[in-house]
């Protein structure tokens, strides 16, 4: 990209309705109270700078989700590096990722220093029983007011539905569903004649980058600080879908292939990474800690993020400069209906484990029928609170 075509992205200051500093500091109490994973973060993104605020257009939030679902890496962090860099390009990429990050860091590893001197955290099992449930009604409200944005005509509530049951069935994202979806609105919308016309800087950059997962890098240096630089890039890189989608990959390798932690430590990282604010992906912060003290969670956290801000700013100018056309626009749409169709589907997956009985059960609904009633007055981290509250109470009553 030359000089002029970045000079032509950037808008005037008084086209900006927001500062710099404002999204920022956004982006921090974000992370600090964002609860509910991925799939709640998205919507309470939509939520307050597209519906509140005003600050982002839906159409740069659909490219922003289409992007973080297309390419590897934690879905909440890299929709929020797109954010920042809509106005503020790469200085507000950078900002706003790592005001996103920080405050989850600082958390994890408050946490695993808590862990590892006094040998366990079984609290936070009674926590995230009350916790976990109130996170299904938030992120059920987060994902049905998504879908009442983006799907609409026979077509894309098709392939919606379809998203919905193999996110349902496979209890995972697939790549080549939102491909495959886009491919199809595209089709339908626009057809293909026009293209490559005036748009051949466009690419789809990361998609060659997924092949280097198979290049079988090496990690047999004898510092653990490489071996987790090396393995956390891995993870971070070649990994789709949200932060839930990396447990399995990071169970085989820290548990089984590398045997750093045991089975339990490893359940007790991911409890952390679900009951703390920002984004699920900081159970690697905290899977550091364990191994390598701060030295090992700072490595372990700065591999894991630092591929998808690469893998978010290289592509952006091109969705913001090409994203307009028509054809890309409908590979967008199709793709921003897949991807929440797999929103939807995964607060089924994560409500068939969270919700064991009737407590649980309860929570949920009563969170998800305070969330309608109340709309937007009421602060979900009140929410929250409440849940672990409850959680504390009643855990002890139904386990013991």
């Amino acid at each position: 990209m030359n000089h002029q075509d970045q000079e032509s992205l950037l808008e005037s200051p008084q086209t900006v309705p927001y500062s710099l500093w404002q999204i920022t500091l956004y982006a921090l109490k974000l992370g600090s109270i964002g609860f509910g994973g991925p799939i709640a973060l998205v919507g309470y993104m939509h939520q307050d700078l597209v519906e509140k605020k005003k600050w982002i257009s839906e159409k740069d939030y659909a490219d922003g989700l289409a992007l973080a679902q297309l390419a590897p890496g934690p879905l909440a962090a890299q929709l929020a590096i797109y954010l920042g860099y809509v106005h503020y390009h790469i200085l507000g990429a950078t900002l706003v990722g790592l005001a996103f990050v920080l405050p989850s860091f600082v958390i994890v590893v408050a946490l695993g220093w808590v862990y590892t001197r006094y040998g366990g955290i079984s609290w936070m099992q009674a926590v995230f029983y009350g916790v976990g449930a109130c996170v299904i009604g938030i992120i059920a409200n987060s994902a049905y007011k998504l879908s009442q944005k983006t799907v609409k005509g026979w077509l894309l509530w098709g392939i919606y539905l379809i998203s919905v049951a193999i996110t349902v069935i496979t209890e995972s994202e697939i790549i080549w569903t939102f491909l495959v979806a886009g491919i199809l609105v595209w089709l339908a919308e626009a057809p293909p004649k026009n293209w490559f016309k005036g748009s051949k800087s466009f690419s789809f950059t990361f998609i060659p980058i997924e092949l280097l997962a198979h290049t079988g890098i090496a990690t047999n240096n004898n510092g653990i600080l490489w071996k987790l630089l090396i393995y956390f890039t891995q993870a971070g890189a070649f990994v789709f879908g949200s932060g839930l989608a990396i447990v399995p990959f990071l169970y085989g390798g820290v548990v089984k292939e590398f045997q750093w932690l045991t089975d339990q430590q490893f359940l007790d990282a991911v409890a952390v990474a679900m009951i703390t604010p920002g984004p699920v992906i900081i159970t690697t912060g905290f899977i550091g800690f364990l191994v390598a003290g701060f030295a090992g969670a700072s490595v372990a956290a700065l591999a894991t993020f630092l591929p998808c801000y690469f893998l978010t700013i290289i592509p952006a100018p091109y969705f913001k400069k090409h994203g307009k056309q028509p054809s890309i626009a409908a590979f967008v749409k199709g793709v921003t209906v897949a991807a929440t169709g797999a929103i939807t589907g995964a607060v089924i997956v994560l409500g068939r484990r969270t919700l064991v009985d009737l407590p649980t059960i309860t929570i949920a609904l009563v969170s998800l029928a305070l969330l309608w009633q109340f709309k937007k007055k009421l602060p979900e981290p009140l929410l929250v609170l409440g849940a672990a509250l409850i959680g504390l109470f009643l855990y002890p009553l139904t386990h013991y």
